[in-house]
């Protein structure tokens, strides 16, 4: 399994392409990220969002017209990327496949399960592949995503802190901004913002 990262745009947006077995995933293609994406993909499959922020799915019809691929994306985050709620002028897309809360699917041979952890957004989720975890916006290392935008809810986000902090194992964490870390190295910041929230 290879994972390549790139920061895309004005808000560094985490773009990833993960290939397993030739095959070639795209993780939240955000502004601008089509160039990059085709200099290292040789076999995509799918589109994965982790959520519909405009930073994050800015690029999603531009990459699914360029290799003909499903864009995979919560259920409850879908109305966000046909009507760009934030007025950034994003390009509109539309999911081919609306994720269910923590629903596991499979893709060409590939496992792939979507944890629901909303807060920062209805839908946002950590898409989990094998043992790494790519969290959009819901885990950073140092910290957790914002709850205080329109569609955020504090007390989903604390929520969802508690639904992690219940897991037994261990997972790489690729978050959509900034450096990758472990939950093991984030659970006491996450304890931290549990009591706080």
């Amino acid at each position: 399994m290879d994972i390549k990262v790139q920061p895309m745009g004005d808000y560094q947006t985490n773009c990833y392409v993960v290939t397993i077995d030739n095959k070639d995933l795209i993780i939240d293609p955000g502004m601008d990220s089509l160039r990059w994406i085709k200099m290292q993909v040789t076999n995509p499959i799918a589109i994965l969002n982790t959520h519909g922020h405009f930073d994050h799915v800015w690029s999603n019809q531009e990459v699914k017209d360029e290799y003909n691929l499903n864009i995979y994306t919560p259920q409850d985050d879908n109305f966000m990327l046909k009507k760009d709620p934030y007025g950034m002028g994003m390009p509109p897309s539309n999911a081919d496949v609306l994720i269910q809360p923590d629903e596991e699917i499979e893709i060409q041979g590939i496992k792939i399960k979507f944890h629901h952890f909303p807060g920062h957004t209805p839908g946002c989720s950590a898409i989990q592949i094998n043992e790494h975890l790519f969290t959009g916006d819901f885990i950073f290392k140092g910290t957790i995503g914002r709850f205080d935008f329109p569609m955020s809810d504090a007390s989903l986000m604390k929520q969802s802190i508690q639904k992690v902090l219940t897991w037994q194992d261990d997972y790489h964490i690729y978050p959509g901004h900034g450096d990758k870390t472990t939950l093991r190295s984030e659970i006491h910041t996450l304890k931290q913002w549990e009591a706080t929230i």
